[in-house]
């Protein structure tokens, strides 16, 4: 509402304002001497003319400065019509040479039949494109719009030099002609029916464009009076109809660059807001959800760390609710979740922050507490909030919380595992009937048992035990193998199989997965080249990134080197990031323009996951974005996730960027990409990660053979 009164008083200044500069120049006009205007008129008539040539020609440019896959009609009309027009102001400001008998320089008649004709095909254009339905279409070549444009300027000049003594004459000596009165009346009512096009169009749609554009209408039309009220070629009014119309290309061009500049970054800012509130807020409590509150976490114990502070996390549960789902429904159990979490919010201290965790679990932060007992103090606290009931529907339900506490740093060192260790007091508490547990582990053997995993994975490395395993990548639309991801497995001798969320953290505090990550790429590289030799499909296979070993200098030479030594050609090897590790826009940037310089490709692994923001994404130079499997998992269960994905793939699309799916399971999901136009998917659905022996038996040997 604000935008729109904003652009109604703008509307107003400019008719109000060109009406009563329209009367006070005609008053002037009366009473005041011709020698001065006419001494005047020649370099002021130049300096506009060229000023209205340079205001059109710049309309052009910008039309064509930010050029899409497709354009409206309207803007591709408009670049062509004032690129016409420029050229009918160029050709009236260098045929002004006619003198008359004091010596001075004044409008010749050519001059005037180009500036006429220039008047009446804006005019014309412009109705008939605010007419037309706003419509998108393939973008032809530019030197055709530019040739055509350029050849009917030239069979009008044409005409206006060898068949003259046809058209009739606008001046009289030095008086104005009746047809120039009465064309210029014409296009100054044709200028009116536009502005009352515009003004309705503008209230029914609110396009952003269309008041600044109205206003470069009410300019043109204020111009036009001038050329009427004109009598003769010293007239000061044709000067100032002149001024007009430059005042009203100046309107035209910033309504263009609102319509091709200003409105798209808006609503690129309006979809980024939103799928940053879809992915890091609960759908049904409108709480942030578990990803944020790793998020806020981290910063917390970060700044924790500093000043050598606590940060308690709670994680909630209401007992027995699925009994309140089954006996209220879906839609009021809801209800109840969303009271709970308002209740929570508005009752929660300062350094306390809510968050909603999916189904019927909450967390809740704590920052503002000296020591374990004031927090487990605060703890009983929330609990007697819910002493009160919940009012649903106009009936009160009571009910009963559970709670686990972990605090750091004495119950874990990561986010993740500070959640983790809460959810497991509260799951603890649940199975021993108890409505609040803290945490509580041998932190010293639990020390002993991570320097010895540190220890092993030191060894692991030069006595063999790491292998790897691939997962194919499907192109959805074809069903065919066109990729593969390469990942890392240890084979303990006496743990037998570690998980790699056991060991890849540990690998990454500690520095080893610097030498882990350089055996995967040269592991991954040599097999890829061993199965081209022996005559299979080329296909690329992709190696994730860690953070250290994509912060570490020798980055570049470690890549060219193995390529050189595997054989490999760069094409066919492709690296994965996260978005993380673009936080430092200059020297990330810079890192990844020159490993895409050697001709590897780059995807960003896991996206949609982190916090960053998405101003940078349209520069970063990368080839693929891979959409993480949380939101795959339950894309056909949450909308919120089908939002995001979508949201995601259509981005993805815009900037011409392949879009890869992770955790594809089943059939109504790798549907749903296929639908979306995501380019490739990789899962379970497809294949589980295998050894090399497997992968060759069943994806390499029958490559042409369709996935899934």
């Amino acid at each position: 509402m604000k935008v729109n009164l904003q652009d109604q008083r703008k509307i107003s200044w400019v008719a109000v304002g060109g009406l009563l500069c329209f009367l006070a120049s005609q008053w002037f006009r009366s009473s005041s001497s011709s020698d001065l205007i006419i001494s005047g008129y020649p370099v002021l008539t130049l300096l506009g003319g060229f000023a209205a040539v340079a205001a059109c020609i710049g309309i052009y440019n910008q039309s064509w400065l930010f050029r899409t896959q497709k354009l409206t009609l309207r803007r591709t009309l408009l670049t062509t019509l004032f690129l016409l027009i420029g050229l009918f102001e160029l050709v009236h400001i260098v045929s002004f040479a006619e003198e008359i008998p004091n010596g001075a320089m004044m409008e010749s008649e050519f001059s005037l039949m180009m500036s006429t004709m220039g008047s009446l095909v804006c005019s014309v254009g412009l109705l008939l494109m605010y007419t037309l339905n706003e419509k998108e279409f393939a973008l032809p070549r530019k030197f055709l719009l530019l040739s055509g444009t350029l050849g009917t300027f030239v069979i009008l000049y044409i005409l206006a030099i060898q068949e003259w003594s046809m058209l009739p004459s606008m001046l009289d000596g030095e008086v104005l002609g009746g047809i120039f009165t009465r064309v210029h009346l014409m296009v100054g009512l044709l200028y009116g029916i536009i502005a009352v096009l515009l003004f309705g169009q503008w209230k029914k749609t609110k396009d952003g464009d269309l008041p600044t554009i109205l206003c470069g209408i009410l300019c043109f039309f204020f111009g036009e009076c001038y050329f009427v009220s004109a009598t003769g070629v010293n007239d000061l009014n044709l000067l100032l109809g002149l001024l007009s119309n430059c005042m009203a290309y100046f309107f035209i061009q910033k309504g263009l660059y609102t319509s091709v500049v200003d409105t798209p970054f808006l609503q690129q800012q309006v979809a980024e807001a939103k799928m940053n509130y879809i992915a890091h807020h609960d759908d049904v409590t409108g709480l942030p959800n578990r990803r944020r509150l790793s998020q806020q976490l981290k910063k917390m114990m970060d700044d924790a760390v500093v000043q050598e502070q606590l940060v308690g996390v709670l994680v909630l549960n209401i007992n027995r609710f699925k009994t309140i789902n089954d006996s209220l429904g879906q839609q009021a159990a809801n209800r109840v979740l969303r009271q709970v979490g308002q209740r929570l919010k508005q009752l929660s201290l300062p350094g306390e922050e809510v968050f909603g965790l999916g189904r019927d679990e909450f967390a809740l932060t704590m920052t503002d507490f000296s020591s374990t007992d004031t927090a487990l103090r605060r703890t009983r606290s929330i609990l007697q909030l819910f002493e009160k009931p919940v009012l649903v529907d106009g009936n009160e339900y009571h009910l009963t919380l559970g709670i686990g506490m972990a605090i750091f740093p004495h119950d874990g060192e990561s986010p993740l595992e500070i959640i983790q260790n809460a959810d497991t007091a509260l799951h603890s508490a649940k199975e021993q009937g108890m409505e609040l547990n803290r945490f509580a582990h041998a932190m010293q053997m639990k020390a002993q048992e991570r320097l010895q995993l540190e220890n092993d994975l030191r060894k692991a490395l030069d006595r063999g035990q790491f292998y790897l395993v691939y997962q194919p990548q499907v192109n959805l639309q074809s069903g065919l193998v066109v990729g593969m991801e390469a990942l890392v497995r240890w084979q303990h001798p006496q743990r037998g199989s570690v998980s790699p969320a056991d060991f890849i953290p540990l690998a990454e505090e500690s520095g080893l997965i610097v030498p882990l990550g350089e055996w995967v790429l040269r592991e991954a590289c040599a097999q890829n080249k061993q199965w081209q030799e022996a005559g299979y499909r080329k296909l690329c296979v992709s190696v994730n990134l860690s953070m250290r070993q994509f912060r570490h200098s020798h980055l570049l030479d470690n890549i060219n080197g193995i390529l050189k030594e595997t054989g490999l050609e760069p094409v066919w090897l492709e690296l994965e990031i996260t978005e993380s590790m673009t936080f430092d826009k200059d020297r990330s940037f810079e890192q990844l323009r020159k490993i895409k310089e050697i001709g590897v490709h780059i995807s960003i692994d896991d996206f949609g996951t982190g916090y960053s923001s998405l101003h940078y994404l349209k520069d970063l130079p990368i080839d693929r974005l891979k959409i993480d499997r949380s939101f795959v998992n339950e894309v056909m269960e949450d909308s919120n996730n089908a939002a995001i994905v979508s949201t995601i793939t259509s981005m993805a699309h815009h900037l011409q960027l392949k879009v890869t799916a992770e955790g594809v399971e089943n059939e109504d999901q790798m549907v749903f990409l296929r639908n979306q136009h995501c380019h490739e998917a990789q899962g379970y659905f497809f294949s589980k990660p295998i050894k090399a022996a497997e992968f060759e038996k069943q994806f390499l040997r029958d490559v042409d053979k369709p996935t899934g």
